[in-house]
């Protein structure tokens, strides 16, 4: 999965949305704790990042797909992960530097690991879903 052909198209979106300068935009940049976004701007960046791609992004799908084949409680109890739950996030969050990880993170700070990495690989994953149903 390269996110490089697509990385260009995300920084401006992200840089609109959040109402920052596109040179302030790094691909490992936090959304929230880097450049201040809230949970209100990632509906927003999920519109504009359909609308630009021609690609469905369900809501919370990033925590979905990060869940893989767990359930529910063996990802989190009580609102904390569980260290299954952390470890199938670290692998699905790969992009996220280790030291943002935290021991007994809650279900509701994943958003705070969330980077424009992460956008660029939500879309690439939307675009290979719609690819699949026309390859079979």
């Amino acid at each position: 999965m390269d996110t490089s052909s697509i990385y260009p198209r995300v920084k401006v979106i992200v840089a609109d949305v959040l109402a920052i300068d596109e040179s302030e935009v790094e691909p490992n940049g936090s959304l929230i704790n880097d450049y201040g976004g809230e949970s209100i701007d990632f509906l927003d960046l999920v519109y504009r990042l359909e609308r630009e791609f021609k690609v469905k992004i369900p809501r919370g799908q990033i925590e979905k797909e990060a869940r893989g084949a767990l359930e529910d409680e063996a990802f989190a109890e009580n609102g904390k992960l569980t260290p299954e739950g952390m470890a199938q996030l670290k692998e699905y969050l790969s992009e996220v530097p280790a030291e943002r990880f935290k021991d007994s993170m809650s279900v509701a700070a994943i958003p705070t690991l969330f980077t424009v990495e992460t956008f660029c690989k939500l879309v690439l994953r939307a675009q290979e879903r719609q690819e699949q149903p026309a390859s079979s």
